[in-house]
């Protein structure tokens, strides 16, 4: 929302937003060059610095741009189906292999005893094509960022299982990553970026904007999607496809700063399946990552609050996670592939 509400042009910015086809795609480009900066989730940064996935490069997120506002969604007829028991032999859509989706499908089902890599399928679908898999039958459910998952009980096909809220409140999504020699090379431009992304971050999290966030950003070079439908994700009084209208004015929020913490637990998520090996610097490379510090400057001087630490305590399904001891809360799983 930061081109269509005037937010870059407030800092001296001549942004061009190039709309992309899928993650793999941001992160070749971004990889490339091609891409000064991107937006991206919150682990593809980690795994891009990492070389998870793709050649290693560092890359730095100096802020988050939206917490909560995912969701599980399932079709219509599983309606009988609600204990996640009963989704062995299922098949479910998430965005990206590093995505706050893939890792919190992973999460909950495993919680329920359920291993998401032989109980049921995990298919990488790009979130605008996951009303239509839903329709075909090639999906039996997603967890998909909004608002394609309100798209889905707009189009009458599915139905809202939960919000990922109740999984992680508070739980990032997506944020501002760049190439960490964009930083260095360009500092003034980053600084400039950054000031404008935190600004917009904030003003979108007063709800009294949100209806005017909506129509900015419906139109077909941005979200393409109806207007209702966003504005029900951005208010939070929406359908939830069982006959309800929800209040949850928190469906979907926004706050910048990037906690080191999070990107701890990521760390760990991403070591669980499998996605990396052997001995990890948790601390080390969350802090490379996630510029906590680059985020609180600009917080500041902005005039909004920040936090003093990068680190906190975070409770996921009821269980709470110390970044102090990732290997500790890695051993507490029962279900899981990393060693």
């Amino acid at each position: 929302m930061a081109e269509p509400m005037g937010f870059y042009s407030r800092y001296g910015l001549n942004v061009e937003v190039i709309k992309t086809a899928g993650w793999a795609v941001a992160r070749d480009k971004s990889l490339s060059g091609e891409y000064d900066a991107s937006h991206m989730l919150t682990p593809m940064p980690l795994a891009m610095t990492m070389g998870a996935g793709s050649t290693a490069q560092p890359f730095i997120m100096p802020a988050v741009e939206n917490i909560n506002g995912q969701a599980i969604v399932l079709a219509n007829q599983h309606l009988d189906k609600r204990d996640p028991q009963q989704w062995k032999g299922m098949t479910f859509g998430v965005p990206f292999e590093y995505s706050m989706h893939n890792f919190l499908l992973r999460y909950y089902v495993a919680e329920h005893g359920l291993d998401p890599d032989r109980d049921i399928q995990i298919r990488v679908v790009p979130p605008p094509d996951m009303v239509a898999n839903l329709r075909a039958g090639n999906l039996d459910g997603f967890l998909s960022p909004d608002p394609f998952n309100q798209r889905a009980v707009w189009e009458g096909l599915g139905f809202i299982h939960l919000l990922t809220k109740e999984i992680w409140q508070g739980h990032p999504c997506c944020a501002f990553a760049a190439p960490a020699r964009f930083a260095t090379e360009m500092p003034n431009t980053y600084g400039a970026l950054l000031r404008a992304i935190i600004d917009a971050t904030h003003y979108a999290s007063d709800p009294a904007h949100r209806t005017e966030i909506a129509e900015a950003i419906a139109p077909t070079n941005y979200l393409n999607q109806p207007v209702p439908v966003i504005e029900q994700v951005l208010t939070g009084t929406f359908a939830d496809g069982l006959g309800n209208v929800r209040q949850e004015p928190d469906r979907i929020d926004f706050d910048p700063f990037p906690w080191q913490s999070m990107g701890v637990w990521i760390l760990t998520q991403m070591k669980r399946w499998g996605y990396i090996e052997g001995d990890v610097d948790y601390r080390g490379i969350a802090e490379q990552v996630y510029l906590a510090s680059d985020a609180r400057t600009v917080m500041r001087e902005l005039g909004y609050d920040a936090p003093a630490e990068g680190y906190r305590t975070h409770e996921i399904m009821g269980k709470v996670f110390d970044p102090a001891d990732p290997e500790g809360y890695l051993s507490s799983f029962a279900i899981g592939r990393g060693a």
